[in-house]
């Protein structure tokens, strides 16, 4: 196979992949999917100690000082631990497509929302839904 032929098959498998399927409808191609995926997981396992101070800010609001001090700091070092986790775990998994493991995806997203991870919240008191949860 000569170059020419070698750098057309090349141009047209990138083609293919970059193409997003017509048959769904808010789908996402393999490698946007996966672009994702890899975005969420540098910056989940870079930014991951945010859940201390955003869950002492949150608690705080919701019921008062103490209690933000005290629970939210606990719940924020835990939520750390795991958000850090998540993102490690979504580095070295990225080139295989799922779903979202942590909601909000990034830290930034959504800030006075209660991270939940894999569909499931955090057990304990004072958990914070955010409006697009819709108190699910």
């Amino acid at each position: 196979m000569n170059k020419k032929n070698l750098f057309t098959a090349c141009v047209l498998c990138s083609a293919l992949l970059l193409t997003e399927s017509a048959y769904a409808g808010h789908e996402q191609s393999y490698l946007s999917s996966v672009g994702c995926k890899l975005g969420q997981g540098l910056a989940n396992t870079a930014t991951g100690f945010i859940e201390i101070p955003k869950n002492i800010i949150n608690i705080s609001h919701e019921q008062n000082i103490f209690v933000g001090l005290s629970w939210g700091l606990l719940r924020g070092v835990i939520q750390t631990v795991s958000r850090t986790t998540v993102g490690a775990t979504e580095l070295i998994t990225f080139p295989i497509p799922s779903k979202d493991f942590i909601t909000p995806p990034y830290i930034w997203d959504r800030f006075s929302e209660d991270s939940r991870y894999f569909g499931r919240h955090f057990p304990g008191f004072w958990t914070n839904y955010g409006p697009l949860d819709n108190g699910k």
